[in-house]
Order: C-alpha cells, then sequence, then structure tokens
C-alpha cells in the first residue's frame, strides 16, 4: 500500500472534526500507512481536544486560513500521497481511501478526486443543495468550471476534457486555462509532483492544478465515488463563507499569490450569470428541473444562494478597489 499524509486544516471545527476523524480511522487501509497532521489557526472550541484523540501530529497554522493550514500541514507529511480533507468532509465508505488511492497504480495519473459530493437525506438544506449542485459556489454552475457530478446538468464539470472510462475512476487529461476547479474537499495528489509547485505558505487548490499542468503533469483521475461535505450555519453562514471567498481571492490576487489565470474566464457566461439574477424567473426554472431529477426541497435555496452571491462579490470587488482592502477576518470563526 502507498503511504498517505492526511492533512487537515481546523479552526474551530468542533462541530464536525469528530465526524471526519472517526471516518478516517474506519478506513480499510493499513493504518501503519496513513498519518493524520492537523494545522491548526487558534481553535479555542473543542477541536484540538478532538483531534489529539486522533493524531499527535498537529501544528499551529499562525496565518488562520485554510489554505495556509494545508501548506503547514503539508510541510509535515512524509506519505507518498498528500491527501487533502477538510475538517467539514465525511469519508463515506470504509474502503474510501483504497478506491482513491488505487488509481496512482497508472504511473500517468498525478492526482485523484471523488466525483461527485455524497447526498444524505439527514443533511442540513444547504449540504443537500450543494451535494446536488455539485458546488458549494452557484457561479460555478454559470462558468462550467465546477468539478462534481451535478444533477442539475448530468455533468460532472462544464469544461472541455478528454475522459477515458477506467471502469472504477475516470482518467481526465487537462490542457489550457480552462479547468475544472479540481483540488480540494478529497483531493489526493503525489507528494512529489507537489515539489515543482509554490506551496510554500499556502496551498491555493486550482492553482496547483494549473501549476502541475505546467509541468507537463495532465493526467488526474476523478474517482466513482463521493465524499461527504457538511455545511454547517444557516443562509446567514453561506453569506459569510462568500464574502470570505471573494475578500480572500481579491487579497491574495493583488498580492500575486494566485496562479490560475481567473480573468481568462468567458465573460459571456458572467453575463449570464448577471441576467438570471437580474430577471429571477430563469433561477426557479432552474430550481424545478433539478427538483423534478431529484425530489428535494432544498432546490428552493438556488435562488436566493445566486442572489447572494451575485450581491456579496459585486459588492466585495467594488470594495477592494479601495486602498486598505483586507482579508476576511477570522475573528470567532467556526464550522
Amino acid at each position: 500500500m502507498k503511504s498517505v499524509s492526511i492533512l487537515i486544516p481546523t479552526l474551530n471545527a468542533g462541530r464536525v472534526l469528530e465526524a471526519c476523524l472517526a471516518s478516517i480511522a474506519q478506513q480499510d487501509y493499513d493504518p501503519d500507512r496513513v498519518e493524520i497532521v492537523v494545522a491548526d489557526g487558534g481553535s479555542t472550541d473543542q477541536t484540538l481536544t478532538i483531534a489529539r484523540r486522533y493524531t499527535d501530529r498537529i501544528y499551529p497554522n499562525p496565518r488562520q486560513t485554510g489554505e495556509a493550514g494545508k501548506a503547514v500541514a503539508l510541510q509535515h507529511a512524509s506519505g507518498e500521497i498528500a491527501a487533502f480533507i477538510d475538517s467539514d468532509n465525511i469519508l463515506p465508505q470504509r474502503d474510501w481511501l483504497a478506491r482513491m488511492v488505487a488509481p496512482f497504480d497508472d504511473a500517468e495519473i498525478v492526482a485523484a478526486e471523488p466525483i461527485e459530493y455524497t447526498y444524505r437525506r439527514q443533511d442540513g438544506y444547504i449540504t443537500r443543495y450543494c451535494a446536488l449542485m455539485g458546488m458549494n459556489d452557484p457561479l460555478c454552475l454559470f462558468l462550467g468550471n465546477y468539478d462534481r457530478y451535478c444533477t442539475l446538468t448530468g455533468k460532472w464539470t462544464g469544461m472541455p476534457v478528454a475522459v477515458e472510462d477506467k471502469g472504477t475512476f475516470l482518467k481526465v487529461t487537462l490542457e489550457g486555462a480552462r479547468l475544472p476547479t479540481i483540488g480540494a474537499n478529497g483531493f489526493l495528489v503525489r507528494r512529489s509532483a507537489l515539489d515543482g509547485c509554490s506551496v510554500r505558505d499556502y496551498v491555493f487548490d486550482i492553482d496547483v492544478v494549473y501549476e502541475l499542468l505546467q509541468q507537463g503533469q495532465c493526467k488526474f483521475a476523478k474517482v466513482k465515488t463521493g465524499i461527504v461535505h457538511v455545511f454547517s450555519g444557516s443562509a446567514g453562514t453561506f453569506v459569510r463563507k462568500q464574502r470570505r471567498r471573494i475578500k480572500d481571492y481579491l487579497f491574495f490576487s493583488r498580492s500575486r499569490l494566485r496562479k490560475y489565470p481567473w480573468k481568462s474566464t468567458a465573460k459571456g457566461r458572467l453575463a449570464k450569470f448577471v441576467l438570471y439574477g437580474a430577471t429571477v424567473v430563469p433561477l426557479w426554472i432552474q430550481s424545478l428541473i433539478g427538483f423534478t431529477r431529484k425530489p428535494d426541497w432544498a432546490w428552493a435555496f438556488h435562488p436566493f444562494a445566486c442572489w447572494i452571491t451575485l450581491f456579496v462579490y459585486g459588492a466585495e470587488t467594488i470594495r477592494g478597489t479601495l486602498p486598505g482592502a483586507q482579508l476576511q477576518s477570522r475573528e470567532h470563526w467556526g464550522q
């Protein structure tokens, strides 16, 4: 078995971390070939108490952000495979890790990721909505750069990719700058391949994929399994997370720390998102289409998710042009 380093950034993740770590401990994989490395951003809840029950590999993350936490954990990783698992992820089957590592028997495969988010009826409505959509940001639906199976479109991405079905996984060839947002929530990558990437202080998901492509590493596996991504909180939390997403992106872009050329995004698709948000009716039509394919009242959140995203991204982009723009504060942050 290949050795695996499971890298988990945390910050006040007490509500979700136990389920995450328990699902890792239950894996049918040689425990001597697995290490769990936690990078904590200064949690004040029960996060560290929970983490210590599963690992003694816990390191401080003074920058607090998840991207910085991934970098800290990676610095202390020794496995052949680096597995980026967020604290709000749950591995849905006992053989999940074995299934995810299997594609690496193909020497061309540089990284692997689940093809979907696992849908569970017992989850909250936003968690169910994101699982049905195959994304956490509805803007990705319009840009087409999502990377998990979307019930609405019947595809795992809207980007042009070459795919070869290998039975238990899809062998995907990526090229150019139009990439799915691969790189988080169950992303496994060869540790040696990361040596040529700029991941010293931060690990930005799609930036790592983009840099791998620059090195000629273009073969990825989309494994025919899922991963649970728990969204803790209400619509208010959704607003806060969208604000954090755009503020962090703008800050790091100005700091020239981002690599992926987001400005190459098709402007027509972005305009469509704005148009749908302004006219409202198309969003409700999308909700109805989704409901007919997978009946769940969580689809009713779709128009609101789009409106929130449109307003927050627009407002923060305008504010980001002003002097003194900063990262979203992590004070009182929690899952």
